[in-house]
């Protein structure tokens, strides 16, 4: 079932591009015109046994505020960023492979029932980024397409899925500008009813040649368009590559988080969250490699656009992946409309860092401060245990966590005063 992907320490250094093949043919027409297809066959995610038992043990060492308890809601392969269907029926999960996996909590105490594969018909490429409308739409975006499932919460229980093209393969980015590295796409609907989607540039730093190129597409940006794929416009300008964004619930501001330059030394440069307030600002990439450390490669020429700094700067190299806005009623009144976010854990720093869930308090001025939330993923021997994707919120007001390294999925609720 499983695609075993060999990547190797120079893909940081970034020469960059790799022959990424788009998904074969598939069955999209004709799910797109409600016709069968002849799939019968899920796989299943066996939910008991040795496996989960083992992760909820190393769950024990996971330390959190007061009041907090942390538990396995879902053994989910690979699990990535996570989108909570409207009605609460089901969660679907994307990966960084070729699966989406549908997550059911039939009989609703909070720990899933079933977990298999979303729309087994359909060849996903890197469907990393799934999101919902408020009116139930299902929008996954993958490394180079995104498509819509209007009914996925009904439609989730037969094999064939009613689908359609939002963006047609090979037109999210130029086909030859497809990439291994930095290919996982992010999707929300904002405040304006618009669908926004990040698109990581694929190098460590991108090369000169590479950024009219890239700043007409919006790759190393954000991009927003129209539910139906029409309207398309660069949104966001000089992000290296961001893997979370989500919109402030009284504001409407745009806030995510980006990644930074490796190869710069374990402590530098700054992780980032970020607070964009109009369409078309710049963040910096590639002059500067996060926060305001300038990059070695354009250390020397003069930034040649207004830059807005981090709201927040975060520990060189964590990796800040999903990030949520919580706007539940379950924890204490001091955490709504603060953003839990993903830190995924370091590839590379001579000492790991990261593999935890953090939380960032906004005051009314727009100024954030930012602290561990739930740490625990890294044990004694430096050894990760886990590894954070994204966080998102069930009905009831706790908060989910995935973690594509244990292959699972976590429940973070309160039961204090």
């Amino acid at each position: 079932m499983k695609k075993i992907l060999l990547a190797t320490a120079c893909l940081f250094l970034g020469a960059g591009i790799a022959n990424a093949q788009a998904p074969v043919p598939d069955n999209l027409e004709k799910l797109s015109n409600f016709q069968s297809t002849g799939t019968t066959e899920f796989t299943f995610i066996e939910q008991t046994g040795e496996y989960a038992d083992g992760i909820r043990k190393n769950l024990e060492r996971i330390k959190m505020p007061d009041g907090f308890k942390i538990e396995l809601y879902a053994v989910v392969p690979d699990a990535r960023h996570m989108a909570v269907g409207p009605q609460g029926i089901v969660t679907f999960v994307g990966t960084r492979k070729d699966k989406v996996w549908s997550v059911t909590d039939r009989n609703k105490d909070r720990v899933a029932d079933e977990v298999k594969d979303f729309a087994p018909s359909l060849k996903f490429a890197i469907p990393n980024g799934p999101c919902f409308s408020s009116d139930g739409f299902l929008y996954i975006a993958e490394q180079n397409r995104v498509l819509v499932y209007p009914a996925a919460e009904f439609f989730y229980e037969s094999p064939d899925v009613a689908a359609f093209n939002v963006v047609k393969q090979g037109e999210l980015i130029p086909p030859e500008e497809e990439s291994y590295n930095h290919t996982a796409r992010v999707c929300k609907i904002g405040p304006d009813g618009k669908l926004y989607i990040s698109l990581g540039q694929p190098f460590n730093v991108t090369p000169p040649e590479k950024l009219d190129l890239y700043k007409k597409h919006g790759i190393g940006g954000m991009i927003r368009m129209n539910t139906d794929g029409t309207g398309r416009e660069v949104y966001t300008y000089g992000i290296r590559n961001s893997v979370g964004h989500d919109f402030h619930p009284v504001t409407g501001e745009l806030w995510f988080t980006d990644n930074q330059v490796d190869g710069m030394g374990d402590d530098i440069p700054p992780g980032e969250i970020n607070r964009q307030t109009a369409q078309g600002q710049h963040f910096g990439f590639p002059w500067y490699g996060g926060g305001d450390v300038r990059t070695n490669e354009y250390k020397d020429e003069e930034v040649p656009v207004d830059v807005v700094m981090p709201a927040v700067e975060t520990v060189a190299h964590a990796a800040d992946l999903g990030m949520h806005f919580y706007t539940g009623n379950m924890f204490p009144a001091h955490y709504k409309n603060a953003i839990f976010s993903a830190q995924h854990g370091s590839w590379n720093r001579t000492t790991p860092v990261g593999a935890r869930v953090m939380v960032t308090h906004i005051d009314d001025e727009g100024n954030a401060t930012t602290e561990p939330f739930a740490e625990g993923w890294i044990d004694e021997n430096g050894e990760y245990l886990g590894r954070p994707v994204d966080v998102a919120e069930l009905r009831d007001g706790s908060i989910l966590v995935s973690d594509d390294l244990a292959g699972a999925i976590y429940r973070i609720s309160y039961e204090g005063n």
